[in-house]
Parts: C-alpha cells; sequence; structure tokens
C-alpha cells in the first residue's frame, strides 16, 4: 500500500522567467533573494514586468540560521498581512527561507516555537510561495519542508507542513548559467543523493523510485561534462530536469542515512552540503545490496545487477569529480567517527533508512571511510 501527492504546478523551461508576470497576477508579493548583483537584475527585471514589490528580503545566506532569520522575518512583520504571495529567486537556502517566512505569521518566534517544541501549528501562516530556482540541486521548489540551522547550539531542524508547498516551481535553465564549479558540483551532488537517498527508504514508492532513477541516471550522465563546460545550456537543463525529478522522488519520502551522516559534518567542519550528503553513498549502496522489491530493482536500473561493482563506479564516479570518500578526508578526527555514525540512525532521517545499521557500519569499517571504534 502506499500514495504520492505532489500539488507543485511546474513550469519549465528556457526564457520562462518572463512569465513571472502571469503567475503573480497582480497580487501583492514580496521577494526573497541574495544579495548579490545577478539576482537584484532579476528583482528589478520583476518590477519592471509586474510593478514593485511591497517587500524585498536580500541578505539571504547559505543554510539558513535563527539568528539571521529573525532579522528578516522582523523586517518582513509590518508588511506580512499585506502580502499575497513570495516570490523566492535563488537557491535551495534562498526557497527554504521563504518558507519560513511565509509561515512565520509576523515574527520568527512563532516557527522557532514550532521547530522547537511541536506545538503551536495553528499560530503559522501559510502564505503561497513562487519558487524560481537558480541551481539544480535542492529541489526545495518541490517539496513541504525547509531546513533551518541553530548554529549556535549545534542543532538542524526541518520545518514542515503541507501548506509550504510552493504553488509554483518556475524552472528555467538561463538562470543557472553563471554559476562557478564549485557550486555547480555540491548542488548536482546534492540532487543526486536525494534521488538515491529516496530509494532506499521506508517511505519509497513505485512513483517516486521513478522519478529517482530518471534523476540518478541523468546526472551520473551529464554532471561530470557540465562541470568542464559549464555554459553548456543544453548540459544545464538537463540537469535542471534531473534535480527536478529527484525533487519530486524525495518530496514524498524525505531523505535517509547520509543526509543524517552529513548534517554534523557540515556545521562541525564546514562541509558543504551537497558534498557531505554524497560522499558516503558509495558506502550505503554496498549495505543495502540485498534488499529486494522495487528498490532493488530501482537501484538496478541505475547501476547494474551487481551493486558491489555499481558502488565501486560510484566511488570512481565521486573521485574523478575531486570527492574524497572518507572521514578523514574532511579533517574528522577519528574519535568523531564513530560517533557521527551512530548517531546518524536515530531521528526521523536516520529511522528512515531501508537497509541494516549492522551492514552499513560494518562495510564503514570494511572500506576504512571511518577509522576509531
Amino acid at each position: 500500500m502506499w500514495s504520492y501527492v505532489n500539488p507543485v504546478r511546474v513550469v519549465f523551461g528556457r526564457g520562462r522567467f518572463g512569465e513571472l508576470d502571469a503567475l503573480v497576477n497582480g497580487r501583492r508579493y514580496g521577494v526573497v533573494t541574495y544579495p548579490d548583483a545577478p539576482f537584484s537584475d532579476l528583482v528589478d527585471t520583476l518590477a519592471r514586468l509586474t510593478g514593485n514589490p511591497v517587500a524585498v528580503i536580500d541578505d539571504v545566506a547559505p543554510n539558513p540560521d535563527f539568528m539571521q532569520l529573525e532579522g528578516q522575518a522582523a523586517r518582513m512583520a509590518p508588511v506580512a498581512r499585506e502580502l499575497d504571495v513570495i516570490v523566492a529567486i535563488g537557491g535551495g537556502s534562498v526557497i527554504d527561507t521563504a518558507k519560513v517566512l511565509a509561515a512565520s505569521n509576523g515574527g520568527f518566534a512563532t516557527v522557532r516555537r514550532f521547530l522547537e517544541t511541536k506545538l503551536g501549528s495553528d499560530t503559522l501562516s501559510n502564505i503561497p510561495i513562487i519558487a524560481v530556482p537558480t541551481t539544480s540541486g535542492t529541489g526545495s521548489e518541490v517539496t513541504s519542508w525547509a531546513t533551518v540551522w541553530d548554529a549556535k547550539a549545534g542543532r538542524k531542524f526541518s520545518l514542515a507542513r503541507h501548506g509550504l508547498y510552493p504553488e509554483t516551481a518556475l524552472i528555467d535553465p538561463d538562470l543557472m548559467l553563471g554559476k562557478p564549479r564549485d557550486l555547480t558540483l555540491a548542488t548536482g551532488l546534492d540532487a543526486l543523493s536525494h534521488a538515491l537517498e529516496s530509494l532506499w527508504n521506508v517511505n519509497a514508492n513505485p512513483i517516486s523510485a521513478n522519478h529517482a532513477v530518471a534523476a540518478a541516471r541523468s546526472i551520473l550522465k551529464h554532471l561530470p561534462p557540465l562541470l568542464d563546460d559549464l555554459t553548456n545550456i543544453g548540459l544545464r537543463a538537463e540537469m535542471a530536469e534531473a534535480a527536478l525529478h529527484a525533487g519530486l522522488a524525495f518530496s514524498n519520502t524525505k531523505t535517509a542515512i547520509a543526509h543524517n551522516i552529513s548534517y554534523p559534518i557540515t556545521l562541525g567542519w564546514g562541509v558543504p552540503h551537497g558534498v557531505a550528503c554524497a560522499f558516503t553513498l558509495p558506502l550505503v549502496l554496498r549495505s543495502v545490496a540485498g534488499v529486494g522489491g522495487f528498490r532493488a530493482e530501482s537501484l538496478t536500473a541505475i547501476f547494474g545487477p551487481d551493486l558491489e561493482a555499481g558502488a565501486d563506479r560510484l566511488a570512481d564516479f565521486l573521485t574523478r569529480l575531486g570527492v574524497g570518500l572518507r572521514f578523514d578526508d574532511y579533517g574528522i578526527p577519528a574519535q568523531e567517527h564513530r560517533r557521527i555514525l551512530d548517531d546518524a540512525f536515530a531521528g526521523e532521517r536516520g529511522q528512515n533508512f531501508a537497509g541494516s545499521p549492522e551492514r552499513l557500519k560494518a562495510a564503514a569499517a570494511r572500506s576504512g571511510v571511518v577509522r576509531g571504534s
């Protein structure tokens, strides 16, 4: 028994940014974006198309944090009740920030209380969102949650509510041109992680699996040549579509063990999220060999019938892109290796893992990914 739900309208194609006017449709709108010049230019273009926004939050930084979100919500508060829609133009951090502001009901305290206690859902607001991603990775444009960080306390939260699905995802590959190699790599690996994590997942279903297979096969094929040819719009479009498939896959499953391993590595050692998620994917793939049903069929469709050999090819794929495969490669002390791995099986993401903790730990020890007792 299974179900699949995704209510987001998807608008995909080159030049479709020009259709934002029709999507806003005369509503009073706010903008959430980055402070850099390319994004201010896009905001100016939008204003010429559809009139000036009621508010602009343009100081989003990677990994939205409690302290930053508190100030942004305070600046949005005076006009929050005037907003009919929020337009988020940027990567996953922008879209996640827009979701927090859409739910904040005039102040971050309501969201913080909900994140920390799971109480007060009825006090949150639901301002519609038009998500315009400018990277190919997070899939936040088609999910109902936002990743929120409390760096001071060393914690990561997920703001998850059905009302946070954007009403529309406008995906224009032209907006992804000009992104540097490191960002293209990290976001591409994030999308690959979403696809694979949605397969070795207790919440997987046949529809999410079909999206995951399409995403993973495309990323494995198109990411390496794109990294050597960053101005290739055809490859940018392929990656944009692959990231969309990955988002549609894990929008119904959420992520699993590789993501739970990644969070303390990003918080503690500053490893970019996409890389922190991806470097353990070969390890996890080795550990799930023998998992049956459509999950195994889907992994076979990506890696072939011998998943151990497939894990070798995945490891080679990552190595050729310059991604280290061991905790040591990121400066993580040996005494932290086992703790991070053990802790990753706790919490929702760890419990989503459809494989065996014992097999994964054994594979980690054999491969040298982790050290220490």
